[in-house]
């Protein structure tokens, strides 16, 4: 269930050399060229966006929007790739091309700032959900990330790359303005403003403003059982081998 994530290098000059700078931010390589062209992507009204900084809880928050969205069933998501379904906008594959083409309700991840994304979000067209997480323990699975992948292979001890998190040397910048322009914008018609924490402290509430926000009508009883539905997503997510995967992207 892993996305495939920037390339980033082992050594402190690989690292400086190969991001790319826009705007002040850094971003990942293949954003270059790119930029002006993802705020001109048209949206349209049904489109459903999941937005993160890494490793902030994409991959579990994107089969429960799948699930409450779609009306989907535990055995049909545990059968497919559902990182297909749901692309990343400024990742090389599959492109700004066919995420454009694809058929309604589209559902589409990014892990952009706010200020990148496609000026039609500004306008309030598209439903966005934004995840936070807690940035104590979103270093920990960013660094973790780093050193697991062998196109990373991060040799770098877990203070340095501390550093490099407060001090904006990874990819997508800052955590902190990440996080504060979404939080502007959280009362934004078409902005969902949830916390990763509450996957596991507050499931049933998340679940029904999750449901409100994206328009999916249900009684008490339906609720209910969506609720446990997405429970068990998450013990079986986060009760197997899974456990990384769902807990760090």
């Amino acid at each position: 269930m892993a996305e495939s994530e920037p390339e980033t290098p082992s050594t402190p000059i690989e690292f400086e050399s190969k991001y790319f700078e826009y705007n002040g931010v850094r971003l990942p390589p293949f954003c270059r060229g790119k930029m002006e062209e993802i705020s001109n992507f048209s949206l349209r009204s049904s489109d459903i966006w999941i937005v993160t900084y890494p490793k902030s809880g994409t991959s579990l928050l994107q089969e429960l929007v799948y699930l409450v969205s779609q009306g989907a069933d535990l055995d049909e998501i545990g059968l497919m790739n559902i990182d297909e379904q749901l692309p990343v906008l400024e990742y090389p594959q599959p492109g700004l091309d066919i995420i454009q083409e694809l058929t309604s309700p589209r559902l589409i991840k990014s892990h952009l700032p706010y200020r990148f994304l496609p000026s039609a979000m500004h306008n309030g067209e598209g439903k966005v959900i934004y995840m936070a997480r807690n940035p104590k323990d979103l270093v920990v699975s960013y660094y973790q990330f780093h050193r697991s992948l062998r196109t990373m292979s991060y040799r770098g001890t877990f203070q340095e790359f501390c550093r490099r998190f407060m001090n904006e040397k990874l990819g997508y910048g800052s955590w902190f303005e990440h996080v504060q322009e979404f939080w502007e914008h959280r009362m934004d018609s078409n902005v969902l403003f949830l916390k990763y924490e509450d996957m596991f402290k507050d499931l049933d509430t998340l679940v029904g403003r999750l449901a409100r926000f994206l328009g999916v009508a249900c009684d008490k009883v339906q609720q209910e059982s969506l609720v446990e539905s997405c429970h068990q997503l998450i013990e079986q997510c986060c009760g197997s081998d899974a456990l990384s995967a769902c807990r760090v992207h």
